[in-house]
């Protein structure tokens, strides 16, 4: 990869990631012990993915989390750090894997909402299924949980994603900059 084409890369997933931080401040919906639905937030980081590829998409994902965690995160266990910020939040890039293939953006997306999705179950499952109503199963509780959040934020986006104005306009971006 020559220089220019880094630089650029570099510089987009920057932007990306700062973009991602900053719709993740835009609560739609706040629910009790951290959870929330933000405001395209996932979108943003995924599209590091997308643009630039898995290795681009990978290593944002990383930076993201660890700089989620730096800004206000909660860890009670390393392993529930490794699960709610790095593999959560790397996960993310797994949409650069899709980023050539036909329908890539949804796929992508897709993808890597579900790889976090799954991270973050199990760190709910394991190190916070003692909030789970009394007898509930913490497994249920974390899906559920987990379903409420990532989820529905996850569809949301899909929705918006199926806009045509919004899907051409990603499409059109990622064409034009050779990204």
């Amino acid at each position: 990869m020559n220089r220019n084409k880094t630089t650029k890369y570099l510089v987009l997933c920057a932007v990306l990631i700062a973009l991602s931080i900053g719709l993740n401040q835009i609560k739609l919906l706040h629910l009790p012990y951290g959870g929330s639905i933000t405001l395209l937030s996932m979108l943003a980081a995924t599209l590091c993915g997308y643009f630039c590829g898995p290795k681009w998409g990978l290593i944002s994902g990383l930076a993201l989390g660890l700089l989620n965690l730096a800004i206000g995160g909660y860890v009670v266990h390393p392993v529930q750090l490794v699960l709610d910020y790095i593999l959560a939040f790397t996960a993310l890039g797994l949409s650069g894997f899709f980023s050539k293939s036909r329908n890539g953006l949804y796929i992508g997306y897709a993808v890597a909402v579900i790889g976090r999705f799954i991270s973050s179950f199990l760190s709910g499952w394991i190190f916070f299924g003692s909030y789970a109503p009394e007898g509930m199963n913490p497994a249920a509780y974390s899906f559920a949980y987990q379903s409420m959040t990532i989820g529905a934020e996850g569809v949301i986006t899909l929705i918006i994603l199926a806009i045509p104005v919004v899907h051409n306009t990603l499409y059109r971006l990622k064409k034009q900059y050779d990204l």
